[in-house]
């Protein structure tokens, strides 16, 4: 094979215990592209204040969904790939983790020693963000002055891309045929510091515009679907509204039901099956709702491998 399509989750602790999600969320959050405080200055506060807080809990959490295999976003991921894989035999497919084990610039040493020297790399985030994408970029840029001879072509987004439409748009369809429709639908999308898009990153346009493409192929209206953002790290102004305060609103006003889609994740992880589908859905019954009905992200599905095989072969057309 003289060519390579390498898939690009965002990473995971090896383990669901203290130690690995130290090790994960230390790499992670000092990345300057996630937190953009000055080193000197959140180095300490990362390492000896926020670290010790928070290992143990998110371990915990990361306990509750762990998979035979490890963390889902792993399991899913390698899955995904496989799928990805089996639509291309031409082409060799690769997964790299941008943080934790099997990371991108592993992944790529081992291409170029096979004799690959055409890469595509796709991002498994649809929307381009300088919190996610941009760091892909990062590492590509720095493969690129190791490996000179090598051509690398990096997929920056695929939020409006048909196929990837058609697919959640399917996913949402098929689900509201087997359950019928809740009172409320929720797209929720990780957040981002609102500061990063005044500056110029298109995250919030992109998310706003795949709503669009997705309800029109779901036979939506696009007032139908409630967009929100979650996760929220810190206390400075993230995009709003917030998922968590809109399912609380939403529960003491007397909404029973609502079905939540989080089209922003390839892959159900820990933001999904244990922020929105546990944690979050607690919230929303403590307010007065009665169900919260997670739909899942397209995961390792016939439909999501295809869409992504469509994408990487367009980036070449």
């Amino acid at each position: 094979m003289k060519s390579a399509l390498l898939l690009v989750n965002l990473g995971t602790p090896e383990r669901a215990d203290a130690d690995s999600v130290k090790r994960y969320l230390a790499e992670f959050l000092m990345d300057p592209r996630v937190v953009a405080i000055p080193r000197f200055i959140w180095s300490p506060i990362l390492n000896y204040i926020i670290l010790p807080k928070r290992a143990a809990p998110v371990a915990q959490k990361y306990a509750g969904i762990w998979m035979q295999g490890g963390s889902p976003l792993k399991v899913l991921s390698e899955a995904l790939r496989d799928k990805v894989a089996a639509r291309l035999p031409d082409t060799r497919v690769e997964l790299a983790m941008r943080y934790g084990r099997d990371n991108i610039d592993a992944a790529i040493a081992k291409l170029y020693a096979e004799g690959i020297r055409q890469i595509t790399v796709l991002p498994l985030y649809p929307q381009y963000s300088t919190t996610t994408t941009a760091s892909v970029e990062d590492r590509i840029d720095a493969m690129r002055a190791r490996f000179k001879d090598a051509t690398f072509n990096v997929i920056k987004s695929y939020h409006d891309h048909p196929a990837w439409v058609e697919a959640v748009a399917q996913q949402l369809t098929a689900h509201f045929a087997q359950h019928g429709r809740a009172e409320k639908l929720m797209c929720s999308f990780h957040g981002i510091p609102e500061a990063l898009v005044r500056k110029g990153d298109p995250y919030a346009a992109h998310c706003e515009a795949g709503v669009h493409a997705i309800a029109a192929a779901a036979g939506l209206q696009r007032e139908d679907i409630v967009m929100t953002y979650q996760s929220r790290f810190g206390k400075a102004k993230w995009l709003e509204p917030y998922t968590v305060q809109t399912l609380e609103a939403w529960g003491r006003a007397g909404i029973k039901t609502v079905d939540v889609v989080c089209p922003g994740f390839a892959v159900d992880c820990l933001e999904t099956l244990e922020e929105i589908a546990d944690t979050n859905a607690e919230i929303f019954k403590h307010a007065g709702g009665v169900r919260l009905n997670y739909i899942p992200c397209l995961n390792e599905s016939d439909a999501h491998a295809d869409a992504l095989v469509r994408i990487a072969q367009g980036a070449h057309a």
